[in-house]
C-alpha cells in the first residue's frame, strides 16, 4: 500500500508542474506587522476585493497571490486590529507592506487567524494557541504554562500531574518533535513536570500538528509542536515581566539598530529553597531547589531579500542537599537566514545546535566514597527549506535536513574505600539525513490536495562495538553470540525509508468541510524509561542493529463547520486510527542502566491507537473558551508479554474532557475557570501474594501487564485578573506602563487525584498487605501574579 501512495503522490506532483498557466497574471506579495513593535503578523487575512481572492500570511507575516493586470483595493484584517486597505494598479509583480494598530476592543479576543481558517486549509488535527489565549488559562501556582495549556487540547492528555511530557493520540512523550525556534527540546520540563521550558513573555506562537503534518517535518510518531519566539521592537525599548508565588521573570526588548536589528532576552528564576529555608533544620541549610532559564532572540534585516535571525536557550534544574546534587538542563541555538530569490522562491535556510544533560552526585569527598553520573544526547543540523509558487493553484515546498547526533548513555565512576571504578557506557554516534518535496493543490473551487513525499536515511555509526543475538523476542535475558568492532565513522547498520504524506479538504459550503489524511512517520531515535512517568534521567539510545526505527501509519477524517450569526463558532468532529511497529518493551526486571547487553533487555512490539474529538471552541466576545473531549484507545502487543495478548499503553486514557471559560466582567476585570476531566490511567498490580518468613511478597503469576488503574481524574481551577487603567503613566524612555493582577486558585475542591497506588504492609499488622493512594496535590493550591508592561 506504501508503494501504491508513493507512485501515486509522485504522479500528482508531476501533474501540477504541467497546468498551464490560462490568463497573464502577475505575483502580488508583500509582509504584515504590528506597528507598535515590529512583530510579524501571522494569520492576518489578505483579501482582494474586486477578484474575491484572498489568503492568510504566514509565520513570518508574509503573503503573495496570483492576479490578473489591473486595479484592486487590498485589504487586511486581524482580529484585535483596525482594518487596513490599500488601492493599487497591478502591471507587474508587486510588492507591499503593511503595519496594523491594536485596537482596545470591549470584548475579550482568543484568537488572529482568520475566520473561516479551520474550514478552508489543510489542517486537520492541528490546533494553535497564542499567548492571549494561554495567558487566560488558570495556571499552576500563578504561572501561565505552554506544556499544560496543550494538555487542555483534544488528543492531547498525560499520565498526571508532575510527569513530564505529553501524549498525543495513544503516543509515548518521546514521539513528540517539540521546537523552540527551530530547535529540538529533548525535555520540556521544569520541576520534574510542573512547568515547562518555555518563558511564556517569550512565546508568540504555538502550533500542534498532530495529523496531515507537512513532508519538511519528520524524526517523531504522533506529533510536532512547534513553539516560536517573539522578535524585539525595532522602535523603541520595551520591558516586562512577573512576579509570582514560585518564580520571577522579565524580559528586555528593543531596537539594536532602529528598524533594522532588534533583540529580546528573558529570564526566570525559581525561589522555592529560598523561600523555604528558614523552615529547614540545620542540616539542610544549604539545599537547593530551583531552575532557571534564558532565551534571547535577535534579528538583523539585511535587505529587503535577506534576513537573519538568532535564537537560544539555557535552562537547568538543580536539587541538591548536603552530600548529593541533581540536574538537568536544556542548551539550544539557532541561526536561520531568510532569503528571497524572488517573488516565486523563498529559501530558509536553519542551522541548530541542541544539548539535553544531566549530572547525579552522591557523596561529599569525590574521592573517598562517592558516586558520579552524567548523561545527555547532543545533536547538529542544516535543513533547507524552499516554497516555490508555482501558480496560484499550486505552491511547492521541497528541501532536506542533515542531523549529526552523539549519544552520551551513561558516564559513571563511583570511588569506594579509596577505589576507582569506571562503569560507564561507550558513547553512540549517529546522522539522520533526509529529502522531502510536497505541492499544496487547488483541484476545483471545493478541491484542495496536500501531498508529498519525505525519504529519510539513517546511519548508527561507529566507533564502537555491534552485538549480536541470536533473537530479539521474548520475555527473558538475551546474550549476544557474536560481536564486532567498528572504526570511527564507519557504518554499522543503516536504515532508509520513505515517509509520503497526503491530505485533502473538499468543501461543502462556505462554512463546512470534510477533510482527510494519510501519514507515514519514522523515528530512529528512542526513549529508553519503564518508568511510571519520563523522569530527567530517561536515556535516548539510537537505532541500531537490534533496535530497530520506530514506524506509524495514521489514518485521520474529519468534519468542520464554523457556526454562529458571525460564523466565529468553531466545530469539529475527527476519528483516527494509528498503527506503530517496533514499540519497545522491557523484560521483568530489566536493568536500563549501566548495562552493555541492554539490547537483550528490550523487546520490540507493534501498538496501535483509534479514537473519536470532538472539539468546540467560540474564538471571540464577553465571553469565550472551548470544550474538548477524546474517546480513545491505545494499547500494545509483545511477544513474550502478557502471553502474546494486546494490554494497555501506560499513558491510555478512554475518556478525556476539558472545559474551558473565559468572561469579560468589565475592561479590567475578567474571569476565567478550566474543568477536567479524564479516565484513569493504567498501571501495573500484583494479583497475588507470597509471605516468606514474615514478610509479605507481592506477585504476578503470568506477568499481566498495566492490570488495573488508577481512580478518574477530575479538577477544577478558576482565576480572576484585575487590569491597570489602560494608560497609567508615560515614560519618555518605555511610553506607557500597564500592569495585571492574577489571582488563581489550582483543584478548587481540593480532589485528592491518584499518581500512582503502591502495595505495603500494614504498620501494626505485617501480615497485612494494603493499597496507598500517592496523590501530589491533595488539596487546593492558591496563588497570585504580579504581571507589568513597559
Amino acid at each position: 500500500m506504501v508503494k501504491r501512495l508513493i507512485f501515486s503522490v509522485v504522479i500528482l506532483f508531476f501533474v501540477s508542474l504541467n497546468l498551464s498557466y490560462g490568463q497573464e497574471t502577475y505575483t502580488l506579495s508583500g509582509s504584515v506587522k504590528d506597528s507598535a513593535n515590529g512583530e510579524a503578523m501571522i494569520g492576518a487575512v489578505v483579501t482582494v476585493k474586486e477578484i474575491k481572492a484572498g489568503t492568510a500570511t504566514d509565520i513570518k507575516g508574509d503573503f503573495s497571490l496570483k492576479v490578473p493586470p489591473g486595479k484592486y483595493t487590498v485589504e487586511i484584517n486581524f482580529v484585535g486590529y483596525g482594518t487596513v486597505s490599500q488601492t493599487i494598479v497591478v502591471k507587474e509583480d508587486t510588492k507591499m507592506s503593511f503595519n496594523m494598530k491594536e485596537q482596545m476592543l470591549k470584548e475579550v479576543v482568543v484568537t488572529g487567524e482568520r475566520p473561516d481558517a479551520q474550514v478552508k486549509n489543510l489542517e486537520m488535527g492541528t490546533q494553535k494557541l497564542d499567548m492571549k489565549q494561554i495567558n487566560a488559562i488558570p495556571p499552576l501556582l500563578g504561572e501561565v504554562d505552554v506544556i499544560r495549556s496543550i494538555q487542555l487540547l483534544p488528543g492531547v492528555s498525560t499520565v498526571g500531574e508532575g510527569a513530564s511530557g505529553f501524549n498525543v493520540r495513544g503516543g509515548a512523550v518521546d514521539q513528540n518533535l517539540i521546537l523552540l525556534d527551530d530547535a529540538p527540546i529533548y525535555n520540556s520540563s521544569h520541576m520534574f513536570g510542573f512547568f515547562s521550558v518555555f518563558n511564556p513573555d517569550m512565546v508568540k506562537d504555538i502550533k500542534l500538528s498532530k495529523a496531515a503534518i507537512p513532508a519538511q517535518y519528520g524524526g517523531r510518531l504522533s506529533s510536532v509542536l512547534d513553539v516560536k519566539m517573539k522578535e524585539g521592537n525595532p522602535e523603541k525599548i520595551g520591558v516586562q515581566g512577573g512576579i509570582s508565588t514560585i518564580f520571577s521573570r522579565l524580559t528586555v526588548g528593543g531596537p539594536i539598530k532602529k528598524n533594522k536589528a532588534s533583540f529580546i532576552i528573558a529570564g526566570r528564576r525559581s525561589y522555592a529553597d529560598v523561600l523555604a529555608r528558614p523552615f529547614l533544620t540545620k542540616a539542610f541549610k544549604d539545599a537547593q531547589l530551583y531552575f532557571y532559564d534564558l532565551t534571547l532572540k535577535a534579528n538583523y534585516t539585511i535587505n529587503n531579500r535577506n534576513r537573519l535571525y538568532l535564537s537560544g536557550y539555557m535552562g537547568r534544574d538543580v536539587f541538591s542537599v548536603p552530600g548529593a546534587y541533581f540536574g538537568w538542563g536544556n542548551s539550544t541555538a539557532s541561526l536561520r537566514w531568510n532569503h528571497l530569490f524572488s517573488d516565486k522562491l523563498l529559501m530558509n535556510l536553519i542551522g541548530y545546535y541542541s544539548n539535553y544533560n544531566y549530572r547525579l552526585e552522591f557523596g561529599e569527598n569525590m574521592t573517598e566514597d562517592s558516586f558520579k553520573w552524567t548523561a545527555k544526547i547532543l545533536n547538529y543540523s542544516v535543513k533547507p527549506e524552499f516554497t516555490f509558487y508555482l501558480n496560484s493553484n499550486n505552491t511547492v515546498t521541497f528541501g532536506g535536513q542533515a542531523i549529526y547526533y552523539t549519544f552520551v548513555p551513561s558516564s559513571g565512576i563511583f570511588y569506594s574505600g579509596g577505589n576507582r571504578r569506571d562503569i560507564s557506557l561507550p558513547d553512540k554516534y549517529a546522522t539522520e539525513n533526509a529529502l522531502y518535496i510536497a505541492n499544496e493543490q487547488k483541484l476545483t473551487s471545493r478541491i484542495t490536495l496536500q501531498y508529498g513525499l519525505r525519504y529519510s536515511f539513517f546511519n548508527y555509526l561507529g566507533s564502537g562495538t555491534a552485538y549480536y543475538y541470536d533473537s530479539t523476542a521474548g520475555n527473558y535475558v538475551r546474550n549476544p553470540v557474536n560481536m564486532e568492532q567498528f572504526g570511527g565513522g564507519k557504518t554499522i547498520k543503516a536504515y532508509t525509508q520513505p515517509e509520503p504524506r497526503i491530505a485533502v479538504n473538499y468543501s461543502l459550503s462556505e462554512n463546512s468541510s470534510v477533510k482527510a489524511s494519510y501519514n507515514r512517520m519514522a523515528q530512529y531515535i528512542h526513549l529508553i524509561s519503564n518508568t511510571t512517568a519520563s523522569v530527567p534521567l530517561d536515556v535516548y539510545l539510537p537505532s541500531t542493529n537490534n533496535i530497530k526505527p520506530q514506524l506509524s501509519d495514521q489514518y485521520s477524517l474529519g468534519y468542520f463547520r464554523n457556526i454562529g450569526k458571525k460564523q466565529n463558532i468553531e466545530t469539529s468532529a475527527e476519528i483516527f486510527y494509528k498503527d506503530m511497529l517496533n514499540q519497545l518493551d522491557y523484560i521483568d526486571g530489566a536493568n536500563l542502566f549501566f548495562n552493555p547487553n541492554l539490547e537483550g533487555e528490550v523487546i520490540p512490539g507493534t501498538a496501535r491507537a483509534y479514537g473519536l474529538e470532538l472539539f468546540v471552541k467560540k474564538k471571540e466576545g464577553r465571553f469565550n473558551g472551548w470544550i474538548s473531549y477524546t474517546l480513545s484507545k491505545s494499547e500494545r502487543r509483545v511477544n513474550g508479554i502478557n502471553k502474546n495478548n494486546w494490554y494497555p499503553n501506560r499513558y491510555d486514557r478512554r475518556h478525556n474532557l476539558s472545559v474551558v471559560g473565559i468572561y469579560e466582567l468589565s475592561k479590567r476585570v475578567s474571569l476565567s475557570g478550566t474543568f477536567v476531566y479524564a479516565s484513569g490511567t493504567p498501571f501495573t498490580f500484583a494479583t497475588d501474594k507470597m509471605v516468606v518468613q514474615g514478610v509479605t511478597v507481592p506477585f504476578n503469576p503470568g506477568g499481566p501487564r498495566n492490570n488495573y488503574r488508577l481512580p478518574d481524574y477530575h479538577r477544577l481551577d478558576v482565576a480572576a485578573t484585575l487590569k491597570s487603567k489602560e494608560k497609567i503613566r508615560k515614560s519618555k524612555i518605555f511610553g506607557n506602563y500597564n500592569w495585571d493582577l492574577v489571582f488563581t486558585v489550582y483543584n478548587l475542591y481540593s480532589r485528592r487525584n491518584a499518581f500512582a497506588i503502591m502495595p505495603r504492609q500494614n504498620e501494626d499488622n505485617r501480615q497485612i498487605s494494603e493499597a496507598v493512594r500517592f496523590s501530589i496535590f491533595g488539596s487546593f493550591v492558591p496563588a497570585i501574579t504580579y504581571n507589568f508592561k513597559f
